[in-house]
Order: structure tokens, then sequence, then C-alpha cells
């Protein structure tokens, strides 16, 4: 059964460039690990962009950052010395842990022009291992497994899931971006307790209901595996895993105690969480507490 069904809604990033936020969402606030999930455009930016449109430096703890274009490329720079662009079907994998900044840059679009079109995904880290040390890792497109069959071209962004490992993770989960053409039918993995598909383009039947564009169906526990038949061509991403426990986010940060993340504040706004050293003439402000 579909116990959520969750439209996107507009959120400005800063500068302008707005996103489709889908989780947290107050009814369902996580899928499994997942906390965050925002689809980027499809935003086809003219050369000659301003630097606005850029994600400035800014701070994380307790979570990894997932990052995969369908189209475009963006610049990440961050605290532990990483400097690398993302292309289309490759993974940006941040462990954030116990403290990392980064920036995310519109270069190439500044540049040339340039259509963006992706998702940024968040997991948080398990109970032991949110202080990990924070790192990252860049996975090509030829680096992630491949599952095709008549109507269906899959990628396995991360964990496992119908026979394959993909990128190792802290805890349960799978992550897959799915092309299907209209009329193929893509179950969904059934050892997993918690499962969602989000509908990128096109649209999908399943358990008598359509999943539109722009929206994810989150499943209930347990039961039959869900199944997902495309009505037209359509470009799904799928994701779930097993639960990690209550998670608390403000602004960019994750952690099971609300008394770490105020720590993470006063360490960022103490320059304790330092900006990466190959971008740290600017940076995001720690937002005003809301009223």
């Amino acid at each position: 059964m579909i116990d959520h069904l969750i439209t996107e809604r507009s959120r400005d990033l800063g500068g302008g460039f707005v996103v489709g936020r889908v989780l947290p969402f107050a009814q369902r606030r996580m899928v499994g690990p997942f906390i965050f999930f925002d689809h980027m455009g499809p935003v086809d930016f003219p050369a000659g962009i301003p630097k606005s449109l850029d994600v400035r430096p800014h701070p994380h703890i307790g979570l990894s950052t997932v990052t995969y274009l369908l189209s475009g490329e963006i610049m990440h720079r961050d605290s532990v010395g990483s400097e690398l662009a993302i292309r289309p079907g490759e993974v940006n994998w941040m462990t954030a842990g116990s403290g990392i900044t980064h920036s995310e840059r519109l270069e190439k679009a500044r540049a040339k022009g340039d259509l963006i079109h992706g998702i940024q995904a968040w997991v948080a880290l398990p109970d032991g291992q949110e202080e990990v040390d924070p790192a990252f890792a860049h996975y090509g497109a030829g680096d992630l497994p491949m599952i095709t069959d008549k109507g269906l071209s899959m990628r396995l962004i991360a964990g496992r899931a119908f026979g394959k490992q993909s990128v190792k993770t802290h805890s349960p989960m799978f992550y897959a971006h799915a092309e299907i053409t209209a009329g193929t039918t893509l179950e969904l993995p059934s050892d997993y307790s918690e499962r969602a598909a989000y509908v990128v383009t096109g649209a999908v039947d399943t358990e008598g209901q359509t999943i539109a564009s722009g929206s994810m169906a989150v499943f209930s526990s347990g039961g039959v595996a869900p199944v997902l038949t495309a009505r037209e061509n359509s470009t799904v991403m799928i994701l779930g895993g097993e639960p990690v426990g209550q998670r608390f986010i403000d602004w960019n940060f994750v952690s099971s105690s609300k008394e770490r993340i105020e720590q993470a504040k006063a360490d960022y706004v103490s320059g304790r969480l330092k900006l990466p050293d190959i971008d740290n003439q600017e940076f995001t402000p720690l937002p005003e507490p809301r009223a």
C-alpha cells in the first residue's frame, strides 16, 4: 500500500536557484536513512549567469550527501581537499560525519551555459557512526552496476539490490535510477522495510494509483513488494532501506542529538568548522533563528 504521496515543493537555495523539495515532509520525515531529497531542475542556464546562483561554502554534520546528475555539470569543493566536477551518471558521495564544509558551483553554466538536472539526497548516518571522520568519494558512471531488461535500464547508485552491490553505505539501503519504457513494469526490492519511488519525468501506475512527475510514493512496510508500471516513458528514482532511528534536522545539520546540532552551529560561527582551503573567500551565513 501507499502510505504517503508527496508532491515536491519549491525551495530557493539562494540567489534564485529553485529546487523541488520532497523530503523531509511534515507527515513523513524519512524513508529508511534518507532524510532529504531535492529535485534540481531541469533548468537551462544561459552563459553569464551570476555567481549568486552558486551554492556557497556551507557546513554539514551527521550525514552523507549523495549528488547524482541527469544533465549538466557541478563543481564540488570541500574542506577535506576535494575538488571535482560531477557529470551525468556519476556519484559524489560526501560523508560529513563530525563536520565538513563544501561548495557546489555552476562554473560550466557560467562560462558556456548548461542544462542542470539532477537529485541531491541526504542519508542520515546510523548510531555509532554519526561522528565518523569526514570524507569524500567520487564514482564514475562505469563504476556503478547496471541492470537491464526489455524496456528497462537501471543504474544502481548505492547500496545493495537486484543481486548487485554498488557504493558501500553505512547502513542497509538501496538507491537506483531507472529508465522505464511505456508498459514496462519494475518491482522494487522486497528485502527492505521502507521503500519509495520518485517520478522525475513521465508517470507510473502502482496499486491502482498514478504517480505523476514531481511526486514520491512512500510504501507501507512489509507485505508484497511494490510494482511500478510506466504509463509512458519515465525516469524514476527508487530508494529505501532500514530506519536509523529518530534524527533531528536543522538547516544543514542532522543528528540524533539537538545539543550536538547547537554545538555544530557554534563551531561554524566560530570558524572551528573551517571552509575549504580552495574556496574560502565567501560562505553561507548561519540562518537567523526563526521566531
